[in-house]
């Protein structure tokens, strides 16, 4: 019964597969489609460090499901304040459910308990569970013996880092799906003066879009430095 459900999360839109740039993943993203369109694994466990597209692929799982016409949730459980563990009643009719971060219930025995239940109703449905965490499963501080186990029942994938070769073409891949040029030496050069998470550089390749919108310029160099000397300015 959907009704019962607390939260009604919204997808954000550029999150599909078709976004997201798979660098040395490209198993790992067919890994998550097959197990979306009932042709691979019930359940997966991603992990990896920040900012390597955890949340992005969990989001495209979701955008899969919907398209496939299945019911999916997606949850980013916080790390702080943690809603109350109801919030997975009603959770097992889905048939996909997706939970980023699954480390920050560790810890918390109702969490704990109230995961567990519902991850054993949830399979005897013969649903898909996709969760995701900064560590291996085997590695997280989870207190319950039995739930602990059962993370690791499923296939478990680590995410790999894209290569700087990887990242500028990243860059390049995303600028050019936001409907801009950016070229390969603009892409190093950013990578070498603004060489963050992906997340950063995404939000970075947004302002420089609007910036050169704005000033109706290609990016160049001597322009780039100049937008990112106002960045680092605001």
């Amino acid at each position: 019964m959907a009704q019962q459900l607390p939260l009604h999360f919204e997808f954000r839109a550029n999150q599909t597969f078709k976004d997201f740039f798979p660098g040395a993943n490209q198993e790992t993203v067919t890994h998550l489609q097959k197990c979306i369109a009932d042709l691979g694994e019930q359940q997966i466990f991603l992990w990896g460090t920040s900012g390597q597209g955890k949340s992005h692929l969990l989001q495209a799982c979701c955008h899969q499901a919907q398209k496939q016409k299945i019911s999916s949730f997606y949850f980013d459980l916080p790390k702080a304040a943690l809603p109350d563990p109801s919030l997975l009643n009603g959770l097992d009719e889905y048939d996909v459910v997706c939970f980023d971060n699954i480390e920050h219930i560790a810890g918390n025995a109702a969490w704990e308990q109230a995961f567990f239940n519902f991850f054993n109703q949830h399979r005897d449905r013969g649903h898909k569970l996709i969760v995701s965490a900064a560590v291996a499963p085997q590695d997280i501080a989870i207190q319950l013996p039995d739930l602990k186990t059962r993370l690791s029942w499923g296939l478990t994938l680590k995410i790999q880092p894209l290569s700087d070769s990887d990242r500028i073409e990243a860059l390049i891949f995303k600028a050019d799906q936001m409907g801009f040029e950016i070229a390969p030496q603009a892409g190093r050069f950013l990578l070498l003066h603004y060489d963050r998470d992906l997340a950063s550089l995404w939000g970075l390749l947004e302002k420089l879009d609007k910036a050169s919108l704005a000033a109706k310029r290609k990016l160049t160099i001597p322009f780039l430095k100049q937008i990112l000397d106002q960045h680092h300015h605001d």
